[in-house]
């Protein structure tokens, strides 16, 4: 039987999971119009605007992804609160993520897009986030197979 404070946790996982699902599609549809974009010497005002939603876009879903998602995931398995680079180390273990580095990696690429104020240099940062992307994704899904074994969220697959 859950406890009141399990239920809560695991409405608000639920509620978080829908957000990050949303975070999800429109990461993947900047991706898809980045990607036709491509990389070439010189872009139009609207082209810099879709490689910065992209970057905002890909931080939004990490951050949702590790900060709330992941944080309560960690309640729910009742995991006493340690630092983060331990604590998806222990989610790598207990195959709720694939790959630990590849979140720190992630995280370390959101924290250099979040302090970065020239344009020039998100620009040749998009190759990374859309490789990136790519990994975040898929720790998302493993994420996913791991909450739906749990029959914590519904089974429903993550993204298109």
């Amino acid at each position: 039987m859950k406890s009141d404070k399990d239920q809560l946790q695991l409405d608000l996982l639920k509620t978080e999971w829908q957000l990050l699902i949303a975070s999800v599609s429109t990461l993947h549809l900047s991706i898809v119009k980045c990607q036709s974009i491509g990389i070439k010497e010189s872009f139009t005002f609207e082209e810099l605007e879709s490689f910065d939603s992209l970057t905002s876009k890909f931080n939004r879903t990490s951050d949702i992804f590790t900060q709330k998602v992941l944080r309560t995931v960690w309640l729910l398995v009742h995991e006493p609160y340690v630092p983060f680079i331990d604590m998806i180390n222990k989610c790598e273990k207990m195959l709720i993520l694939r790959s630990a580095d590849q979140i720190i990696e992630i995280r370390d690429l959101r924290n250099q897009i979040a302090h970065e104020y020239i344009p020039e240099a998100i620009r040749d940062l998009i190759p990374e986030v859309i490789a990136l992307t790519s990994q975040l994704f898929d720790n998302i899904e493993d994420c996913r197979r791991f909450l739906e074994s749990r029959n914590w969220i519904q089974k429903n697959k993550t993204y298109s």
